[in-house]
């Protein structure tokens, strides 16, 4: 339960300022790119995960929801496109459980437990924000 806690209280997004912030856009307006367009203003470097928020149980939803996040930050900027630099898994913390029994007949006892361990990983993404002006 902690560890659930803490999850969805550490959603992490950052950015740095590395250029001139633009008035706010609606995220929707926020374009992925793979590779940069032809003109273009660096405006930040943004990164984002999907730690927090309501459960996510697949790869893709992760994803999106790393991707979502890191729209809305650069959106925030006035950022209207985002060059996507890196993405990939990101540990987050492991989670256990175990149990065990034992009994005992008069002089002899015994006792046997088993446990289990596992990593939790959430993806993360980097990018730059930027700003594509208008053109054909």
């Amino acid at each position: 339960m902690a560890l659930a806690a803490c999850l969805s209280a550490c959603a992490a997004e950052s950015h740095v300022l590395i250029g001139t912030a633009r008035p706010p856009i609606p995220p929707e307006q926020v374009k992925v790119y793979l590779h940069p367009p032809a003109k273009y203003e660096e405006i930040a470097v943004v990164e984002a995960s999907s730690r927090g928020g309501a459960p996510s149980f697949t790869e893709q939803q992760k994803m999106d929801r790393a991707i979502a996040r890191l729209k809305e930050q650069a959106a925030e900027l006035g950022a209207n496109g985002i060059l996507l630099e890196d993405v990939g898994d990101q540990a987050a913390g492991s989670v256990g459980t175990g149990f065990g029994t034992a009994n005992s007949t008069g002089s002899h006892a015994s006792a046997t437990g088993l446990g289990i361990s596992g990593n939790v990983f959430v993806k993360s993404g980097k990018g730059l924000a930027i700003y594509v002006p208008p053109g054909p």
